[in-house]
This record gives C-alpha cells, structure tokens and sequence, in this order.
C-alpha cells in the first residue's frame, strides 16, 4: 500500500475516532441521567408499592439499559478505530524504512 493512501486512511480513522470519543462524551452524560432516573424510580417503586410505581421503574430501567448498551457499543468502536490507527501506523513505519 502506497504511503499516501496510508496517511489518507490513517486521517480518516483519526476524523471517525475524534467524532466517536465525541459521542461517547454525550453518550456518558446520558447514561448518568438515565442511570439516576432509574434508581429514582427504583426506590419510588419500593416506597409506594403501588403497580403504576412499578411500571415507571421498569420503562426507566428499560432507558437506561438501552443505553448501556449504546455505551458498549460506542466502546467498541472507538477501540476498533484504535486498532485500525494502530495498524496503519505500524504499515507507516514500515513504509518508511
């Protein structure tokens, strides 16, 4: 592989890493949010025992789950995206000598 489509692939991972660390930014603080709305809910559930109680624990919980797991998923990105720059600067270096 040519040097130059190297350093243009290696950008492009560098452009695609930054914007997904970004996300994960976001991604973060909106886990925290649903996280604490769930346990908010949590203990209102226990509180009043009551079935709407209840339910609202479980759609929170739900949110806050489906974030995680958007969380996961952004984790494994950024550290494919890792491996991928690592991997074209190894093939740099190599270039390079």
């Amino acid at each position: 592989m040519s040097r130059w489509l190297i350093e243009r692939r290696l950008s492009d991972v560098a452009d695609r890493l930054k914007r997904a660390r970004a996300e994960l930014a976001v991604v973060d603080e909106q886990l925290a949010f649903f996280a604490e709305e769930a346990d908010e809910t949590r203990l209102r559930a226990l509180v009043s025992e009551t079935p709407l109680a209840d339910r609202d624990h479980h759609e929170a919980q739900k949110h806050a789950d489906a974030m995680a797991r958007h969380h996961a998923d952004v984790l494994a990105s950024i550290q494919e995206l890792e491996r991928s720059q690592d991997e074209l600067l190894d093939r740099l270096v190599a270039e390079s000598r």
